[in-house]
């Protein structure tokens, strides 16, 4: 990189800039720092949200002023630059595997034909495929526990939708280009729907809110409706 990978964000807030592509090299160092400070909170941070290359750093200048820090930002810069010299080379921990039930096709997945004939598949053959790969996730976001995985074999890669739905259900298991996802909120969407999973993703009340994390390795499982209902999905 041949840019300052520190960079302020609002007033309370700084990204770190680890790399320039999404792979998994960036994507250690990404973790790698995110172990790092959360073993190592400084005074005042807040919040720290990884990110496929960056990981931004959230922090309470006001706390900071009442510690007698006059310069919260420049501050908090000295403090990330020092731990990011001092993680250098440090390896991210074991992952963490997540199996999700599925539901694939008919009512819960009404693009599965429709991805299959895209690609000359058998509905069959995008099940196997899609649930024998195991998928990344770099980051999650776009709705509180979108979970954006890498990993997916690009024999079933499919354009999203023309004309994205108004309301897609939660646990909705979808491809969109050359990715997979699960939407964890009912929300609007173009992704081609090929399943469900009885699993929530997204729990407000419970700490973390989140099922899954950045760094977690996910495969997913085809389950039969009557499964997925046993499970605690909605018929």
């Amino acid at each position: 990189m041949d840019f300052d990978p520190f960079c302020p964000l609002g007033d309370s807030g700084i990204v770190v800039t680890l790399g320039d592509g999404i792979d998994s090299r960036t994507h250690e160092k990404v973790m790698a720092l995110l172990g790092y400070l959360e073993e190592h909170p400084f005074e005042g941070m807040v919040e720290i949200v990884p990110g496929f290359t960056t990981v931004v750093v959230y922090y309470d200048p006001i706390r900071l002023f009442h510690l007698g820090v006059s310069f919260p930002y420049e501050w908090v810069l000295g403090k990330l630059k020092e731990m990011v010299s001092q993680f250098a080379g440090r390896k991210a921990g074991e992952a963490r595997r997540v199996e999700i039930p599925v539901c694939y096709g008919g009512d819960f997945g009404p693009d599965l034909v429709e991805v299959a004939s895209h690609n000359g598949l058998t509905p069959d053959e995008v099940i196997r495929i899609h649930s024998e790969a195991e998928y990344l996730i770099y980051m999650i976001g776009f709705a509180p526990g979108f979970p954006y995985l890498g990993g997916m074999d690009k024999r079933i890669s499919t354009p999203r939708r023309r004309s994205p739905r108004l309301a897609i259900p939660e646990g909705s298991v979808g491809i969109g280009g050359e990715q997979t996802g699960i939407y964890p909120i009912e929300s609007p969407g173009g992704w081609q729907l090929i399943g469900r999973t009885p699993l929530a993703l997204f729990q407000p009340d419970e700490n973390p809110p989140s099922l899954l994390r950045a760094g977690d390795i996910v495969r997913f499982r085809p389950v039969t409706q009557e499964e997925y209902v046993a499970l605690g999905g909605a018929d």
